[in-house]
């Protein structure tokens, strides 16, 4: 059996680092077994050197041009033959550096929404794969923020890796040895020196931008994850008048954004004030070598113009740089984010040689099971019983005996920690967990539903059912006339998390979804709770006929709706303390008996209360 180990809570959420991020990113321009991806990278990049080669050639273009006008011959010639032509190559050569990128895009294009869209899926299904310890600790908004950023930056992160730093640094290459070659090697060093006091000086102060920029995802996280909390407690907020203290919460969440936000613009103001004195010196400086050639008659006049044209086209994409590495350096933060998500561990995992359950009879035995969410608390502390094929049995007990943890164990959202949990002899680790939750089914206290229409809610049961199944469902769990008697019937939205709905509506929809998902085990975990009286009783009568050869386990509070259980038992302290049919238990006049008596005491008083009404 494997062995309890670290779990998925325990385990510190660490964000990628940004050479593990650019290594996990990698695969996806080079997949295996896709050949098309390749074809287009291969393609773009083609392109890309295309593109660059010939741009590379436009400032010398430029230069032949300007030496062509300023030449003794017969200016109406010099026009004709040489300034021109040279013009119209020199236009040419640029137009095709620009549709060379162009294309380069065009093809590129689709590997990038390709890569986005594969990393998207891996990271919600792995959200999907995390423990319900983890779901439970861990903050919704702030999530959905980490995925929504680091999906954001995986195309621009592919794209200017591949498209923007390895050009640049091919261009500065081919810029510095023209210069050396062409103008000499002092030309050659002070081009060289700007470009490194400027790669330094961008390096230097982004890194430290991107620190400030890291507590600003933290503090729109936390933002985020506070107006969430407020909305989806909207009714909680009107109950307790509490509109101001929400807006204030959130305006102090914001306020903090605030302060972060404006010293990143301070630090951009410097950025880009040290970039534009560097790059301007540089271009100063081997503008005034280049004037004293043209002086001392070393150089022309079309030198003169090609230095100026190599330096721009240099210091454009230099310019550039300190976009690119700002935003790849912030890429690489929301993206080692979400691989530091993708990178925690799954809690329950199928073992290696997991096979599909084989539910024969329905039995579920918990043997000797130990259980805890928090080592320092034990909530189950050797439990044991039988649930035979066809029986109804129910727990009852005070709040926090450990009642919803058996459901919790025996849909294996946790692992036990002691003993262990079987189905017809099946050790649940053994299964895998996909068939597990196909064979049992549950009616929660609390049912949540989709924001999509009542339809759709109901057939999440079983979505291959045919609308005569989904009808009859939802008959048989009492709401399908209320829903017929809606203006738009079945296709009625609910509204997020149903609360379009009542609560014994949202009940009774989440009955019908068990009711057509049909398992052989069913777990009603105070399933009528938020239902009038006579609503329940319909509705155990519904209940009783779905269990009808199925095993059922019973979570209850109101200690009427299981006096028919084949078995009660009453769970205190994690341990059963009692055993044994509704009758059988009141003879004994231990703790159930005295449960029953307070509840029918309650009930007498309340229905005393409405007759006298």
């Amino acid at each position: 059996m494997p062995k309890n180990t670290a779990t998925s809570a325990d385990t510190p959420e660490k964000a990628a680092s940004g050479w593990v991020t650019i290594r996990r990113v990698s695969p996806y321009l080079w997949p295996d077994g896709q050949a098309w991806v390749k074809r287009r990278v291969v393609g773009a990049l083609v392109l890309l050197l295309l593109a660059k080669l010939v741009g590379f050639t436009t400032p010398y273009l430029y230069k032949l041009a300007v030496d062509a006008l300023g030449a003794g011959a017969e200016p109406a010639e010099a026009m004709m033959l040489g300034a021109i032509g040279l013009t119209v190559a020199y236009g040419i050569a640029r137009l095709g550096s620009v549709l060379g990128n162009e294309l380069r895009d065009a093809v590129f294009v689709r590997v990038g929404q390709r890569a986005l869209r594969a990393l998207a899926l891996e990271t919600f299904t792995h959200i999907h794969r995390l423990s319900l310890r983890y779901h439970i600790t861990r903050k919704t908004g702030g999530l959905s923020r980490i995925i929504e950023r680091g999906v954001k930056g995986v195309d621009f992160l592919l794209r200017f890796m591949l498209f923007s730093i390895g050009p640049l640094t091919l261009e500065l290459i081919l810029v510095s040895l023209f210069f050396a070659v062409y103008f000499g090697w002092a030309y050659m060093v002070v081009v060289v020196g700007t470009i490194y006091l400027y790669v330094t000086f961008t390096f230097k102060i982004t890194e430290w931008r991107v620190k400030i920029r890291r507590q600003m995802n933290d503090q729109d996280s936390d933002a985020n994850q506070k107006a969430i909390d407020s909305l989806l407690n909207f009714e909680t907020v009107k109950y307790f008048n509490a509109e101001a203290r929400e807006a204030q919460r959130y305006d102090g969440a914001m306020a903090a954004y605030e302060g972060l936000a404006v010293k990143t613009g301070y630090s951009l103001s410097l950025l880009n004030a040290g970039q534009s004195l560097i790059i301007t010196s540089g271009l100063v400086a081997v503008m005034v070598m280049a004037g004293y050639g043209v002086q001392a008659g070393t150089l022309t006049v079309g030198d003169f113009v090609m230095v100026n044209a190599y330096m721009i086209q240099i210091t454009m994409p230099l310019g550039f740089l300190g976009t690119v590495y700002r935003e790849i350096r912030q890429a690489l933060v929301d993206m080692g984010e979400m691989f530091g998500l993708l990178g925690q561990p799954a809690e329950v995992n199928d073992a290696p040689n997991a096979k599909p359950i084989k539910v024969t009879g329905g039995e579920v035995t918990f043997d000797n099971v130990h259980f805890a969410y928090d080592p320092d608390r034990a909530i189950l502390k050797g439990l044991s019983f039988t649930l035979k094929p066809g029986q109804r049995v129910a727990f009852v007990g005070p709040s926090g005996a450990g009642k919803s943890t058996i459901a919790r164990l025996l849909f294996r959202f946790y692992d036990v920690t002691g003993g262990a949990v079987r189905i017809d002899g099946q050790d649940l680790r053994d299964v895998t967990q996909t068939s597990l939750h196909q064979m049992i089914g549950i009616v929660p206290q609390d049912t949540v539903l989709f924001n999509d229409t009542i339809y759709y809610n109901i057939a999440y049961g079983n979505p291959d059912a045919p609308r005569s199944a989904v009808e009859a469902a939802a008959k048989a769990a009492k709401i399908h006339d209320f829903i017929v008697s809606l203006p738009q019937g079945y296709a009625t939205t609910v509204g997020e998390r149903g609360l379009k709905l009542s609560g014994g509506e949202k009940q009774r929809v989440g009955i019908a979804r068990t009711l057509l998902k049909n398992p052989p085990i069913l777990v009603l975990d105070e399933a009528t709770s938020a239902l009038d009286t006579q609503t329940e009783q319909d509705i155990q009568l519904s209940l009783r006929e779905m269990g009808q050869g199925r095993s059922v386990l019973m979570i209850a509070h109101r200690l009427s709706t299981i006096a028919d259980a084949d078995a009660i038992f009453v769970l205190e302290g994690g341990v059963i303390t009692e055993t044994g049919t509704h009758d059988a238990l009141l003879a004994k006049g231990g703790k159930y008996a005295a449960m029953w008596a307070r509840q029918s005491a309650g009930e007498e008083d309340h229905s005393n209360e409405v007759a006298a009404q």
